[in-house]
């Protein structure tokens, strides 16, 4: 489980996040939306070390993460998977050296206990033939499944995802989605996804953080959503026809 606690981030003076508190729950697809400037980004970042913050507090599985030491540090950074928007494998390694890349920086498994590992992560994504393949022979949901695999191949504690969806077709991206969640139940862990995609959202959103101008301007989950009141919430959710139809069509059965 993630706590945040009043998290302030400035760049110089400008106030991105302006007293977030919030929890990310283990077990559940936790997900932060918001439109473009909205702060959601360098939250992200925040809660994966990336970014300072000025005041406020992130604490993992009960461990401030600014209490740490920096060996302390090291070790919670190993706990965690990160899937970035663009995949970001290496185009000159093979998948199956692509997805042990974390095992060489963080663990002291041998060659074959690290293949063996690989060839394990890759099955759960089910991509059992792709291990001496390069990222350039596979297709972007492929990558994408790479990507996966290569994040949770030290049984990460935490899962973060960048827009995981993002580039793929719509088809695609529900494979991915139901791959996370499935994941995220499997292993227990606490998964936090960066996203716009709304398909996203009413799929697997067991757990919704929207952000406005800086604010957690709302939460709740993807079987909430379609009840709140809040305005920014619906002028952002149902900025499309579509899912405007969907919400009268809940309200009108419920």
């Amino acid at each position: 489980m993630i706590v945040v606690e009043n998290l302030h981030k400035t760049f110089g003076s400008t106030a991105v996040l302006k007293g977030i508190s919030t929890s990310f729950e283990k077990g559940k697809t936790n997900l932060i939306i918001g439109q473009s400037g909205s702060g959601k980004t360098v939250f992200l970042k925040c809660l994966l070390g990336l970014f300072p913050y000025e005041t406020g507090s992130i604490s993992y599985d009960g461990q401030v993460y600014s209490n740490l030491s920096t060996a302390d540090q090291r070790l919670l950074r190993s706990k965690i998977g990160m899937v970035f928007q663009g995949g970001a494998l290496f185009d000159s390694m093979t998948i199956g050296e692509n997805v042990k890349f974390p095992l060489r920086m963080f663990t002291k498994l041998s060659n074959s206990e690290m293949e063996d590992r690989a060839h394990e992560v890759l099955k759960r994504v089910e991509l059992v033939d792709a291990y001496n393949k390069f990222p350039s022979e596979a297709s972007g949901g492929m990558q994408k499944r790479v990507a996966i695999a290569r994040a949770i191949v030290n049984n990460p504690s935490f899962l973060f995802c960048d827009e995981p969806n993002s580039g793929l077709d719509p088809k695609t991206a529900i494979v991915i989605d139901n791959l996370i969640q499935e994941i995220t139940n499997e292993f227990n862990i606490t998964t936090v996804i960066n996203s716009h995609d709304m398909n996203s959202v009413m799929e697997i959103g067991q757990k919704i953080i929207f952000l406005k101008d800086g604010f957690k301007a709302w939460e709740g989950s993807n079987k909430t959503i379609f009840k709140t009141d809040n305005e920014a919430v619906t002028n952002f959710v149902y900025s499309s026809e579509l899912f405007r139809k969907v919400r009268q069509m809940y309200l009108d059965e419920n």
